[in-house]
Order: C-alpha cells, then structure tokens, then sequence
C-alpha cells in the first residue's frame, strides 16, 4: 500500500552512516523531507542528493530536516556520504521494510529484488505525511518545488 498525503507516516528506526539508530520518532515537532533513493553511486541518485546538498539552506529556512534512504548497506552509505560530502543523514533501509511500508519498494528493478523507488514525502511536526510522490520511473527526480512549497504551508 502507497502512503499518501493525509496518511500518518509509518515509523521506523534505521542504521544511519555512523552506525546509529535513527527514529522518525525523535524528529516529531520538526518537519521531515523523507527521500527514498534507489542505489547509491548511481548517476541519477548522485544528481537528485547533490541538489539537497546544494540547497540544504533553504530546507533548513524552511524547518525541514533530510532523511535520505536506500537498500545499501550503513558501510556503502558512509562511502558514498563521504565522497559526495552530503551534509544530511542517509539511512540504510537493508531489510526494505520501511520502503515497502512507504509503498516505495521495487518487487524487481532490472532483476534486483527490493530497490527502493524514488520518492519523496513531507512529513509535518505532527508525524502526518503532508506530501507523497512515488516515482515508477528511477531516471525522473522528485519535484523538489512542491516539496518546498509544502513545506512553506507548514510554517
């Protein structure tokens, strides 16, 4: 089942790159842009984090923490953090569980079981989801303008 705008945004805790328990949960009274990403060091995936990076600022004017997801692994994440110097936490959702409780789970993605689609979704201070957009295609990007402006309607 796809969560949808409107929808209370499943919890979890996940390993970030230091190999800490992230909780949605501690985030509750902040805004959260949640991101799922497909695989790290992938073009599109390294275009689509850069431009967070990029415009962290605004996201953080805006009240917003990022979160950004995939099915690699916490040592993988920590590479790829590294090497693009993402100045947010990226999560390894190893087991797909919160991509497929997110309705952001690829069954088969070119013969790879369990890849997390591409998606975005704005979660309010309340933990209710105030935006979706789950992507069948892994070559588009989310529309970062209405997640912006989603979360302009929140302040």
């Amino acid at each position: 089942m796809q969560i949808k705008a409107g929808d209370k945004a499943p919890g979890f805790i996940l390993f970030d790159t230091e190999k800490k328990e992230v909780d949605l949960a501690g985030y509750k009274g902040k805004n959260v842009v949640l991101l799922f990403f497909p695989l790290a060091f992938t073009r599109t995936c390294t275009k689509e984090l850069c431009a967070i990076r990029d415009n962290k600022k605004q996201y953080e004017a805006l009240g917003a923490t990022v979160l950004a997801i995939s099915v690699d692994s916490p040592a993988t994440l920590a590479k790829y953090k590294a090497e693009q110097k993402y100045n947010f936490s990226l999560l390894s959702d190893f087991n797909k569980e919160v991509a497929r409780s997110y309705g952001a789970l690829y069954e088969d993605f070119f013969g790879l079981r369990g890849v997390a689609k591409r998606s975005a979704f704005v979660i309010d201070r309340e933990g209710m989801v105030r935006y979706a957009e789950v992507l069948e295609n892994a070559g588009q990007i989310p529309d970062f303008e209405k997640v912006k402006e989603t979360l302009n309607s929140l302040n």
